[in-house]
């Protein structure tokens, strides 16, 4: 696997923001942003599934539908190139390994690079649990750089899971 760059780091930093700003909501307290060739911000996502009642509505979706609609404004004010959908310059960086079904998003998005925090050992899909990111009979793979800022991302989910196992119905 590759090794993460220092920028990596940082980016991170920006995903854990996000992630912070799940707990708002009662959501899982998981952070994405994607990054444009330049490091810019073009889309950012935090969980907000209990917010919008949205099962879809994971971090990476979520970043990821900014980043395209954003693309597409730019190409349609002529101040971008191709058809705004496809990521294939960008970097997604979140603080949870993938899901399946955002490891599926991610690669239709065609996103070369994802960068994570915490793996998810009964969920991920970039390598714990599946391996679609890098699942060589799809049509694209992605260059993952696991484990940037791992404990930190770890740990605030531990907290959040560690909070809501001590709140239990009373009879």
């Amino acid at each position: 696997m590759p090794l993460p760059e220092k920028k990596h780091h940082a980016w991170m930093g920006l995903a854990l923001a996000e992630a912070r700003r799940a707990l708002a909501t009662e959501d899982v307290p998981i952070g994405a942003v994607v990054l444009g060739p330049d490091g810019g911000v073009l889309g950012s996502g935090r969980n907000q599934r209990e917010e919008l009642g949205d099962p879809t509505a994971h971090a990476e979706v979520v970043a990821i539908r900014e980043a395209a609609a954003r693309l597409q404004e730019r190409a349609r004010l002529g101040g971008g190139s191709g058809d705004g959908w496809r990521l294939s310059d960008c970097t997604l960086v979140v603080t949870l390994e993938p899901c399946a079904m955002c490891a599926g998003a991610i690669v239709l998005a065609r996103i070369p690079r994802v960068v994570f925090g915490a793996w998810d050992e009964k969920a991920g899909a970039a390598g714990s649990v599946f391996d679609i990111l890098r699942e060589r009979r799809l049509n694209h793979w992605v260059e993952v750089y696991p484990g940037v800022r791992e404990e930190e991302c770890a740990l605030l989910l531990r907290e959040f899971f560690a909070g809501h196992r001590s709140i239990s119905p009373q009879p």
